[in-house]
């Protein structure tokens, strides 16, 4: 008979995947805007006189139809310039300035994950970004955070479960760092889990900000830091070994020191042996790999060989709105490139709980009830499936 570990064994289907329990850890909230709200707050973007006479729109979009507008940040994005990629986070941070925006912005991020069935998301965005319009740093985490728990409630009302915790980041070529970890660790405990920082990595490496990741080691608190993206091993290195960061942001480059011979055996170096025994969590980021020139391809992304080398490598979307996906599609592409199968998809949604910066008795409970009685449940289904095509049919056991 087919035992359920041979069912798992067996390619997932898009709806399968889709209703499996995903954790996301790298998720920037001024990369995952719907477009229809890009265009509502764009056009309400409008300054006003004192004399209450209305001007033009703040934010000028290329594209006001919301289809159209979507196509053009996958375009933009996919483009290789460098200028038009910029280009599209001024136009999603450009209507996130007031605080009903966002609100709605992380409401509707929330809805959107659970939708796609994401059990577990810690969601990034630097506050020194949002203060245009006249907010405070903290009236911009309050404002976000209540966006959070308006999208969880709205999620449970349709059916699903999800938690949403934020990262507050700090931009590397600024000059904030400090100022921001401290907010972060001021609200550790009303919605924010950590602490990031981002932006170009070649120029501005993190030892610029030790002060701020020295002081989060000294409060106990937890950070993630982009590296190993596109400047390679050095930043890598800088990352855990000044800064002491929990997680890599992306992390990809670490193959640059994997050596594999002719014969397919495979030598790592010293810095990845090291992050491979740590068990530092790598937050892969596929699509968004392949746009800024990472991998070819999925096919050849380092997640295939991260995976069979047991690195402690997780799945996430980067940008959702620019790179056009979703976790779903991430693991469709995947399951495509490698043949993935639900006990894989399961492997990197428990380890990316593992890494989160929840407590450890949460993320236990998390995968122990929640995740894996999901995937045993979607694993199970060909029991019923077989009994539908198999009725009427003689079963014998020995």
């Amino acid at each position: 008979m087919t035992s359920q570990s041979t069912q798992a064994g067996i390619t997932p289907s898009s709806d399968q995947i889709r209703r499996a329990p995903k954790v996301l850890l790298h998720d920037h909230l001024d990369g995952g805007l719907r477009p229809g709200t890009i265009v509502d707050l764009a056009r309400d973007s409008v300054p006003h006189s004192p004399e209450g006479v209305g001007g033009a729109p703040i934010v000028q979009l290329p594209e006001t139809d919301p289809d159209k507008l979507g196509i053009w940040f996958r375009e933009a994005a996919d483009s290789g310039s460098l200028e038009r990629y910029l280009e599209t986070f001024s136009h999603t941070v450009g209507v996130m300035q007031t605080r009903d925006a966002l609100v709605r912005v992380a409401r509707e991020c929330a809805e959107d994950l659970a939708e796609d069935g994401v059990v577990y998301a810690e969601v990034r965005y630097a506050p020194e970004q949002h203060l245009d319009g006249g907010l405070s740093l903290e009236e911009v985490v309050e404002a976000v955070n209540e966006g959070f728990r308006e999208g969880e409630r709205a999620a449970r009302r349709n059916g699903h479960r999800i938690r949403v915790g934020a990262l507050l980041t700090a931009m590397r070529h600024a000059a904030r760092a400090l100022e921001i970890a401290e907010l972060a660790n001021r609200y550790r405990d009303l919605g924010v889990v950590g602490f990031d920082i981002a932006g170009a990595e070649a120029g501005f490496p993190p030892t610029r900000h030790l002060d701020a990741f020295e002081y989060l080691k000294r409060e106990n608190n937890h950070f993630t830091i982009h590296a190993g993206e596109a400047f390679g091993l050095p930043s890598i290195w800088q990352a855990l070994q000044w800064c002491g960061a929990d997680r890599l942001g992306h992390g990809v480059r670490i193959v640059d020191d994997i050596e594999i011979a002719a014969d397919g055996g495979v030598k790592l170096g010293r810095l990845a042996s090291y992050v491979r025994d740590k068990r530092i969590p790598l937050e892969l980021c596929p699509s968004s790999n392949l746009q800024t020139g990472a991998a070819a391809s999925y096919a050849e992304h380092p997640i295939g060989l991260l995976r069979r080398l047991h690195f402690r490598a997780t799945v996430n979307t980067d940008n959702r709105l620019m790179s056009g996906t979703s976790m779903s599609r991430e693991f469709e592409h995947l399951v495509d490139a490698f043949g993935y199968t639900l006990d894989d998809l399961q492997w990197f949604s428990v380890n990316a709980m593992k890494s989160a910066f929840i407590p450890f008795d949460e993320r236990l409970a998390m995968i122990s009830d929640v995740i894996k009685p999901g995937y045993s449940e979607l694993k199970s289904e060909w029991l019923f499936q077989q009994t539908a095509s198999t009725r009427g049919s003689t079963v014998t056991e020995d």
